[in-house]
């Protein structure tokens, strides 16, 4: 009678505690279209790119900034680093053309990431398994391996009066860039570099 009784609590606390056990938490996390990694490759190098902008233009003259032919991603965010850049040479930014004295056209030839990748292994490939009608994906075996990610910003800028339309000066800096590299070798050993404000993970 006494082990029934025993027997009987230790299945009460199992049903009684079973609630308590079964009960969970979902977390819904978001997965945006571009990483964060992209992005901060992107507007690092438009930065950089800004900030190599000279417009030739005095500084105390009031301009405009016309982005019409400023087309790229994160184009807001490089057209707002340009503007700031005429701000920090002593520019006086302003609204509406009528109101400018001189004209500062904007235009990118590039803002946009590339991906490149060098392996000395045996890459990732699917074998066959026969009568299972499927396949065993063999992993990747990497001696050395790195994969770099490059952000590259081209602006070019072309100043002119507002009055009679004549040019003040032209700027084409070098394309200024921005990276982010990640090795692996024999295996297992690995690590990252790069060039971005990013927080310590």
């Amino acid at each position: 009678m006494q082990h029934f009784r025993r027997r009987f609590r230790t299945l009460s606390f199992v049903f009684l505690a079973l609630p308590i056990l079964c009960a969970c938490t979902t977390v819904r996390v978001t997965r945006p279209e571009r990483t964060a990694t992209e992005q901060l490759l992107l507007s690092t190098a438009a930065e950089a790119q800004a900030r190599s902008l000279d417009f030739g233009v005095p500084a105390g003259k009031k301009v405009f900034v016309e982005p019409a032919n400023f087309d790229g991603y994160d184009s807001k965010y490089a057209i707002a680093a340009i503007r700031e850049q005429a701000l920090r040479k002593g520019l006086r930014l302003v609204a509406e053309k009528k109101d400018a004295e001189c004209i500062i056209e904007i235009r990118a030839g590039a803002l946009s990431a590339d991906q490149k990748a060098l392996l000395i292994g045996i890459p990732s490939f699917d074998l066959p398994v026969p009568l299972a009608g499927g396949a065993f994906s063999f992993p990747e075996i990497a001696l050395f391996k790195r994969g770099t990610e490059l952000g590259v910003a081209k602006f070019s800028a072309a100043s002119y009066d507002a009055r009679q339309g004549t040019l003040i000066a032209t700027a084409a800096p070098p394309a200024s860039a921005s990276y982010q590299t990640e090795t692996v070798l024999l295996f297992f050993i690995s690590w990252s570099e790069d060039n971005l404000d990013r927080p310590e993970e």
